[in-house]
């Protein structure tokens, strides 16, 4: 175990990476806010009668409990950012309207990053199935002078901590 393996990291700077139709990028989002990223695991408790006798006198078998997992399940995730003059998104939640879902579905990498001016990319997270679900245009005021902002959600059916290479992890990231 090295220092390494301590060292704590801020969410304050973080991308998706996917493929869309029409996307020559690595890189097709930079993102204010993402909400919702949980996976959980159901929990099954099976209740037992078993032939133990609790005393002399009793007839009865012991009630035990046992836990076991069941079903994992994903939260949806809702992304936001400025809006920008890309159409990416709009155009993969509009051809998921078309009837184009199970051509669509992607594998989205959360990449969160550091603060040095490089963006080292210090934890990934890979996202399976990806389809947005929800489209959104934040209210929009003449009278305000706030960033327009765009809102994204994207149901997922897995998620897992991808290992980085070794070469995208800075080594000044210490205690």
């Amino acid at each position: 175990m090295n220092s390494k393996d301590f060292a704590w990291l801020t969410s304050c700077s973080f991308y998706i990476e996917l493929s869309l139709d029409n996307s020559n990028e690595k890189i097709d989002g930079i993102f204010m806010n993402c909400q919702g990223l949980q996976r959980t695991q159901e929990v099954i408790q099976i209740c037992e009668v078993t032939p133990q006798k609790w005393g002399v006198k009793e007839n009865k078998g012991r009630i035990t409990r046992t836990k076991i997992p069941g079903n994992d399940n994903s939260n949806n995730i809702i992304l936001r950012r400025g809006l920008t003059y890309s159409t990416r998104f709009w155009d993969w939640f509009e051809s998921i309207q078309q009837g184009n879902w199970a051509k669509q579905r992607q594998v989205i990498s959360l990449n969160i990053c550091n603060n040095s001016m490089g963006r080292q990319v210090q934890a990934r997270y890979e996202l399976d199935g990806a389809w947005p679900t929800n489209y959104v245009l934040a209210d929009i005021q003449i009278d305000k002078t706030e960033l327009a902002v765009e809102e994204l959600e994207i149901a997922f059916e897995g998620m897992k901590r991808a290992p980085l290479p070794d070469i995208e992890r800075s080594f000044t990231d210490s205690f």
